[in-house]
């Protein structure tokens, strides 16, 4: 199947639309757009790797669904790399959860961390996640963008894939299949699925949810500013208290 994908897309007359798209053309991101909505995700992600500028990687949360997008991409390309940030404050069912599915799918893991301790950003800086968005907007900087950038840039990625999806919230309803971020192919395969999708996948695959997800936690990411979704009230609740659903990590607002 990943064969077959990647012959269908290796066809594509995309060529002249990447090169005008890497050098800031938006209908050429249109028109990429469009030729991937008409592809499945598995074929969209061997679009990435057929077309797309390398190094490829891919970056993970190791949320509550995040087996698809891991089993997904590396059906197409086992040893793609495989970026997390460590925060230092994800739950222990997370790391748990990551060395569960790091040994199941033979993943190539790479994590990323702040550039000082969790305990040193504390003394320097006091509980950011305690200090309104302001606070979280510093926070998401220091320990999760900041990270990642790095990380990226040692890896030489030219092409990033996320398995970002427009359900998720309203902050990301609007996601396209692929844009630039900083100089970079950014690529959402799974952007247009749905829960039941996914539900469908893992199902077909017999792949996990994260642990929590059964504790009701629909959306999963540092313990301090993670809620069940019966504890928030509402999906927006689930993450920062409310007060915005985004990190920073995928340049999107909200």
């Amino acid at each position: 199947m990943a064969r077959e994908a990647a012959l269908r897309v290796k066809a594509a007359p995309a060529g002249l639309q990447i090169a005008r798209a890497r050098d800031g053309d938006p209908q050429a991101l249109e028109a990429l757009n469009a030729s991937l909505a008409a592809l499945s995700a598995i074929e969209r992600i061997a679009f990435a790797f057929e077309q797309l500028p390398g190094a490829h990687i891919l970056s993970s949360s190791f949320g509550a669904q995040a087996a698809v997008a891991l089993h997904v991409t590396t059906q197409i390309s086992p040893d793609v790399p495989v970026v997390l940030v460590d925060t230092g404050y994800l739950f222990p069912e997370t790391y748990r959860f990551v060395d569960e599915l790091t040994l199941r799918l033979k993943l190539n893991l790479h994590v990323a961390h702040p550039a000082v301790s969790a305990a040193w950003i504390e003394a320097r800086h006091g509980r950011l996640w305690e200090s309104g968005l302001d606070g979280l907007d510093h926070y998401g900087r220091i320990v999760k963008s900041e990270p990642m950038q790095r990380k990226l840039d040692e890896l030489g990625a030219g092409t990033w894939i996320s398995g970002l999806r427009r359900v998720q919230s309203s902050s990301r309803a609007a996601a396209p299949f692929i844009s630039m971020q900083d100089r970079r192919f950014k690529l959402h395969p799974l952007a247009d699925w749905t829960d039941r999708d996914v539900g469908r996948y893992l199902e077909q695959h017999a792949l996990p949810y994260h642990p929590l997800w059964e504790k009701g936690y629909v959306s999963i990411g540092d313990w301090h500013t993670t809620r069940s979704l019966a504890e928030a009230g509402s999906l927006e609740g689930t993450r920062f208290f409310g007060l915005k659903r985004e990190c920073g990590l995928h340049g999107l607002d909200g």
